[in-house]
């Protein structure tokens, strides 16, 4: 059997929400993510054991590897070199791009970052969005920056409800489930970034690591993927 942190089981971290990857429903963990990886550990004959991270800095889960917290970590994770530098990644499994959000009644007809200028940005903490308003910053194209930390996104979308904030930037298909049901609010466009999603894991399991590839490959190869993916709106783009 696969050496797991707790013998017979796959624990993974991930932060929440982060619909529709990572979702607690009634107080149990559900999502895309979390669903796919119940499939993985079926695959490789273990249990899984989904752990919430706490932490207000996304950059901060990646500790739970090395402290021997968890196996992996997926949570809708962007793979960035920086990340890379000190986790061994999966293969990618899906890739988005970040969506903005904007205040209907404050921003109407917005559709290039140009029409974004003299708005505050909110961002959570350690989230790749950040990397996003940096550059519109730069550019000019908004006014400032406003971080949040990663379990704050609520309050972020009711700043920017009430138009304490002009803008919530976050990977597309997580904005948009996080907007559906607030009126006042609209995804106005997406920024390329075309991110690749990947799952982490402790530097030195790259036997973990390929186990969990070929049971996404196999999954993809029965049609459960696809199945996973349906079940869960918005997370249609596929590797």
């Amino acid at each position: 059997m696969m050496r797991t942190v707790i013998p017979g089981a796959l624990t993974i971290l991930s932060a929440y929400p982060d619909p529709p990857f990572d979702v607690m429903k009634d107080g149990a963990a559900t999502g895309f993510d979390i669903e796919l990886m119940r499939a993985v550990a079926s695959h490789l004959s273990l249990e899984l054991r989904p752990l919430p991270f706490e932490g207000e800095n996304f950059n901060d889960i990646f500790a739970g590897l090395a402290q021997g917290k968890c196996d992996a970590v997926i949570s809708g994770t962007t793979i960035t070199p920086e990340r890379a530098a000190i986790v061994r990644f999966s293969k990618p499994y899906l890739e988005f791009n970040q969506g903005v959000a904007v205040n209907r009644r404050l921003t109407s007809g917005a559709t290039s970052t140009a029409d974004l200028r003299g708005l505050t940005a909110g961002i959570q903490k350690g989230n790749t969005s950040d990397f996003v308003a940096k550059r519109l910053l730069a550019q000019g194209d908004i006014a400032g920056i406003k971080y949040y930390p990663y379990d704050g996104i609520g309050t972020a979308l009711d700043d920017l409800q009430a138009g304490r904030i002009g803008l919530v930037i976050k990977l597309f298909p997580v904005i948009s489930w996080l907007t559906r049901d607030r009126s006042d609010l609209e995804v106005a466009m997406q920024v390329p970034t075309h991110e690749k999603l990947g799952i982490a894991f402790a530097p030195e399991r790259a036997d973990l690591r390929d186990a969990v590839d070929a049971a996404i490959a196999a999954l993809r190869e029965s049609g459960e993927f696809a199945k996973l993916q349906a079940a869960w709106p918005g997370t249609g783009a596929t590797m």
